[in-house]
């Protein structure tokens, strides 16, 4: 029942995120950075050292960590500003490494193309936020994985105030392929330039696009030539009324692989399949974008089958990055959830009037695209529970277990969902994992180094180390001992410029 109507979802994902225009906003200015900022008497928990973690201070400089001092009694460094974290911990700031910034959750097509002129008013109000959302729940960094329109992203780098933003370039499909089959023909070549050409299909692909110009490589080049950090393709056969859909083939991977090695770009795969998973271990993947939600012929088996664990031992010994975005299917499930739009922190990240309106009959409108035969919501609730939410949880948990290379990353938002917020996505994509059997340990390594070292930003984020720069997020609580403490936040630095989780928030007076 499920199944069908949650795949369904996809069709208006990439409908949301197509050419969306956005206007420059700006924010207020948050509190201006002293020269020199002195955190001092704070429990400092950095991932390379959580077998050492004690009281010390930490000094920024023109918004790098210049001195990390781990015992007492050092001297306050002359000219600084103190910032006492008496009682407190202070940790690197957090990387989400897979969002889009380009979609509003919750938000139907025909408005996101619509003229500026007939938006609601809170869509500009959500654009101007979406910065702070991030920062209020402690996200640093961002790694946006499929750019369609370069305007949003820029807009949001203008924000006074803003996590740092990597992109993946535009991404790249194959020819016909997921996700541009969901554009019509005439335009899907247009949405998506950056396609890989299948000689295959040649009757198919306007005679404006050669071969040679959509080769593996020359979409590489492409990615390296707009500041991309990353390459994101897919394996993906589509679902729903959309099936058997075009996938490229190990010789074709292969081309990209050795495109973006000599690029220095890092390779991810959207694959979310048991099928797709094993394409792109086999393919030598750097990264494997989403959890395993379908199995295929083995969907019915209540255990982990031992063709999916073999998979899954590759993953871990080749440390494949793996991101579960387990908040994908439970962004979908909040329709059915009656709790879910009371949520504390919801009027943090959203403005008033978008929290209304998803409150309003109007608002609700993608539930009845997910959900099948008007069926109660407690057997939706049963139909994920019991198909792709326990599939997953079984393939992360089987992971865990082995100590794979857990990226954090969420997927905000996967869909038009009111499900998927930017920011306190990130806080219950963390509840899942727990959930799953990820330790504290391993959340706080995926959000912090893993996340830099794979994305080969290591050298200046993911640690508090002298030399790094100055992202960092002072808390109430230890992320060692509780997941609660990442909603604890005190004060975030941004390139040493720090704010008040206060000022951060949304509908509050800054």
């Amino acid at each position: 029942m499920a199944d069908k109507g949650i795949f369904r979802m996809k069709i208006f994902s990439f409908l949301c995120v197509l050419l969306l225009p956005v206007a420059a906003i700006a924010l207020p200015s948050p509190n201006q950075a002293p020269d020199r900022t002195w955190i001092t008497d704070v429990r400092i928990i950095s991932p390379e050292k959580l077998d050492h973690i004690e009281k010390g201070s930490v000094l920024i400089e023109n918004g790098r960590i210049v001195r990390v001092a781990r015992k007492k009694g050092v001297k306050k460094p002359a000219g600084a500003t103190v910032v006492s974290g008496e009682g407190q911990f202070l940790i690197p700031g957090l990387i989400d490494s897979h969002v889009h910034l380009a979609s509003i959750p919750g938000v139907r097509p025909e408005v996101n193309f619509g003229p500026a002129e007939a938006k609601p008013t809170w869509i500009k109000q959500y654009f101007k936020q979406l910065p702070r959302s991030y920062l209020y729940f402690g996200y640093t960094t961002l790694v946006d994985l499929a750019v369609v329109d370069r305007r949003v992203l820029e807009d949001f780098r203008q924000a006074p105030l803003h996590p740092d933003l990597y992109d993946c370039g535009e991404s790249l499909p194959f020819a016909n392929g997921y996700p541009m089959s969901f554009a019509p023909p005439e335009a899907r070549f247009q949405l998506f330039p950056n396609f890989i050409y299948d000689s295959n299909q040649a009757s198919s692909i306007p005679a404006q696009y050669t071969p040679q110009d959509h080769t593996p490589a020359a979409a590489v080049a492409g990615v390296k030539g707009s500041g991309g950090i990353c390459v994101k393709t897919y394996f993906e056969r589509g679902f729903a009324g959309d099936r058997n859909l075009p996938v490229m083939g190990l010789d074709v991977l292969a081309d990209v692989r050795k495109a973006a090695t000599q690029a220095g770009l890092v390779l991810m795969m959207h694959a979310n399949s048991f099928e797709a998973q094993k394409f792109a271990v086999d393919g030598h993947v750097d990264v494997i974008a989403h959890g395993m939600w379908n199995w295929g012929d083995l969907d019915k088996q209540t255990e982990l089958p031992t063709e999916i664990e073999k998979v899954l031992d590759r993953i871990a010994e080749e440390k494949i990055g793996y991101q579960p975005t387990l908040q994908v299917m439970h962004g979908l499930r909040a329709y059915f959830d009656p709790e879910y739009l009371k949520t504390k922190a919801i009027p943090k990240v959203l403005p008033a009037e978008m929290l209304e309106w998803f409150e309003s009959p109007e608002g609700k409108w993608f539930k009845k695209e997910i959900a099948e035969d008007n069926a109660p919501d407690a057997a939706m609730r049963e139909e994920f529970d019991h198909g792709p939410v326990r599939r997953v949880q079984k393939v992360v948990a089987y992971l865990a277990g082995k100590d794979a290379n857990f990226l954090f990353a969420t997927d905000t938002p996967s869909a038009p969902t009111y499900g998927n917020l930017p920011g306190l996505n990130g806080y219950q994509e963390m509840q899942q994992l727990q959930r799953a059997g990820l330790s504290l340990e391993q959340i706080f390594r995926a959000a912090t180094i893993n996340n830099a070292r794979e994305f080969k930003l290591d050298s200046q984020l993911g640690t508090i180390e002298p030399g790094k720069i100055a992202n960092l997020v002072l808390l109430k609580k230890s992320p060692l001992e509780s997941l609660e403490a990442y909603d604890t936040i005190v004060t975030v630095w941004v390139h040493g410029r720090s704010a008040s989780r206060g000022i951060l928030a949304a509908n509050s007076s800054k």
